[in-house]
């Protein structure tokens, strides 16, 4: 099911460079029940559009869920499967799609209060799961995620309307300040950026590998650097990050030997379901971008 096509408050992917765009949807929404981020926390996510929380995952949750995840990476038929995606040059499992869906234990992760009430604090509502994967940043080998606003791109391919969605990353292993962690400019998630270029055809079987289309100019990459700075995240095995949907953020390779691993969840509000995209021909499909809009967790 897809809802009808409302007005376009940021439009994107254009001939030619455009100005930056004031956000004009709230960061955290009103109507949320209680939940387990307290005001000091959400005040500050409201700031600068993301947060972390220590010991999300006990050590024993964090051991069985890299053994699940061990077990997936294993399985020929996972790789083999369109939602798998791989590295281009190493040849690497670099993100398995849709897991929510196909795997018990991130299904209850997924609905899990720690995770989904945290979101549905943020939204201001119920919420579904938009996308569900599980990520990996080998080491020596691991390659990073040019800057980049995942709104952006929800907007454009998918059809997401408002900046009402949350992104989780669950840290499996430890994030050092070298071995690829995520960057994040915080306050800019109060900008949107139009990026440049036609959305090509079934554009997502190379976005999701490397994105080209639907990436931040330079100019007003170093406009928003200037203005905002950059953070990184770090933390121990268990420790996550949360970020608003606009977050401009990336990622450096990996040339240490410590790997990287996470299971990255996206939480999108029931009130803000997916209608046709705004900038490109035909909606990705299914296991990058749900239309099923059922809530998880108990609100």
């Amino acid at each position: 099911m897809t809802a009808t096509r409302t007005e376009d408050r940021y439009p994107t992917r254009t001939a030619t460079e455009t100005g930056l765009l004031p956000r004009t949807d709230p960061v955290v929404w009103q109507g949320a029940v209680d939940g387990p981020i307290d005001p000091a926390t959400l005040e500050s996510y409201d700031e600068k559009g993301f947060l972390t929380v220590d010991g999300l995952l006990s050590p024993d949750e964090v051991l069985a869920y890299r053994q699940e995840l061990a077990q997936m990476r294993a399985d020929d038929a996972v790789r083999a499967d369109e939602r798998t995606i791989i590295e281009k040059k190493s040849n690497d499992v670099r993100s398995i799609f849709d897991v929510h869906r196909t795997n018990e234990m991130i299904a209850a992760l997924a609905a899990d209060d720690r995770v989904a009430g945290r979101a549905r604090q943020i939204l201001g509502s119920d919420v579904y799961v938009h996308q569900s994967r599980v990520n990996f940043m080998p080491s020596f080998t691991g390659t990073g995620f040019y800057w980049h606003s995942d709104f952006e791109t929800w907007h454009a391919e998918d059809g997401m309307p408002l900046m009402r969605a949350v992104s989780i990353s669950i840290a499996l292993t430890d994030n050092h300040p070298y071995n690829g962690g995520l960057m994040l400019m915080p306050g800019a998630h109060r900008t949107f950026v139009p990026c440049v270029g036609e959305t090509p055809d079934e554009h997502y079987k190379e976005s999701l590998k490397e994105q080209e289309i639907g990436v931040p100019s330079r100019t007003h990459l170093t406009a928003l650097a200037a203005e905002h700075g950059i953070e990184q995240f770090t933390g121990a095995a268990g420790s996550a990050l949360m970020f608003d949907c606009n977050s401009m953020h990336g990622s450096g390779s990996n040339i240490t030997p410590f790997a990287r691993s996470n299971i990255f969840l996206v939480f999108n509000s029931v009130e803000n379901v997916l209608t046709e995209p705004f900038a490109a021909a035909k909606p990705r499909p299914d296991f990058a971008a749900s239309r099923d809009f059922a809530p998880v967790g108990q609100s």
